[in-house]
């Protein structure tokens, strides 16, 4: 599919937007638009040429399809990522244009093309997720008929506050992923996390690329096991500073929650990215989560902002 608009706006220059699919000729241009988007309006999430280069790769995504550019000029200014989790019928979109080229009705056609795209791969519902205080964002998303539906609380924990007894008596009871057992890592994860809001179920596949990322590898996943069985998991990621990290995701076997294993791999996982010289860990957790949050908190960890996911049914 190629789908291309131009218009042009009164009282602008002579010339006019182009609104098209991204193709392998763009790519440096891209990375450079991306960049100046993450350094204007911080997310906190780190990015380089390879992670993009990595994100465009990855399964069940095709830039050519799922990746809406703005030109103008022959310079980018915009654009609009469709990321498809069709096993729960949703579209995740993903959109910056630059401030100079705001207010001027790019967002509503970029959401007109990825509606259109949501559609032909059959997505009920699109989600938008943003800082809490992104107003400008929340404005324009109101405008385009999306509502607020969820909050996830992003918080940090400053490494030095947790008693390095407790994460080497952790660390202890626990072991790292293997290459190969990422099909054990996706039966844990679907079975820890099935009916979850905005979960869906992963692959093989999707387990591999992810753990195979440049900056990834199996050892970041830190299992919890009863025997040979996998009761538990901490998916941990180191930036590219090697001095911050995150927790990606936590997840316990239900048969065997209450019995601390979800503190157990937290720790472990603490231990495994302390190891690794990180200083300040972060992590998001559902706002209406609450066995989570407290758990969050039992280890130190604080609450410093939030994200909040905006939703608008697939017309």
């Amino acid at each position: 599919m190629r789908l291309i608009y131009n218009f042009t706006k009164e009282k602008m220059s002579d010339f006019s937007y182009t609104i098209r699919n991204y193709q392998p000729a763009d790519f440096n241009r891209f990375v450079k638009l991306r960049i100046e988007a993450g350094k204007l309006e911080p997310t906190g999430r780190p990015l380089s040429p390879q992670t993009i280069t990595e994100s465009l790769g990855r399964p069940n995504y095709f830039p050519e399809q799922d990746l809406f550019l703005v030109e103008i000029a022959g310079a980018l200014v915009g654009y609009m990522d469709i990321q498809s989790e069709l096993t729960i019928g949703r579209v995740i979109l993903t959109g910056w244009i630059r401030p100079e080229h705001r207010r001027k009705g790019l967002a509503a056609k970029l959401l007109g093309y990825a509606t259109h795209r949501a559609n032909e791969l059959g997505a009920k519902v699109t989600h938008v997720n943003i800082l809490e205080d992104n107003k400008i964002a929340k404005s324009v998303l109101s405008k385009l008929g999306f509502k607020y539906v969820r909050r996830e609380f992003e918080m940090r924990l400053d490494m030095s506050r947790v008693r390095q007894k407790n994460l080497n008596q952790a660390a202890s009871k626990c072991r790292c992923l293997l290459p190969g057992e990422e099909d054990r890592l996706v039966y844990i994860q679907n079975l820890s996390f099935t009916g979850s809001w905005g979960f869906n179920p992963n692959t093989i596949e999707e387990l591999t690329y992810w753990t195979g990322l440049s900056h990834r590898s199996p050892e970041d996943v830190v299992l919890a096991c009863d025997d040979d069985e996998v009761i538990g998991y901490c998916w941990t990621e180191v930036y590219e500073n090697q001095e911050e990290g995150q927790i990606l995701m936590i997840g316990t076997d239900p048969a065997y929650r209450g019995r601390g294993i979800g503190k157990r791999v937290l720790l472990a996982g603490l231990a495994y990215l302390k190891n690794r010289g990180v200083k300040v860990t972060s992590l998001n957790v559902d706002s209406e989560n609450k066995v989570a949050y407290a758990l969050y908190q039992s280890v130190g960890f604080e609450v410093r902002t939030s994200w909040l996911w905006y939703e608008k049914m697939v017309d």
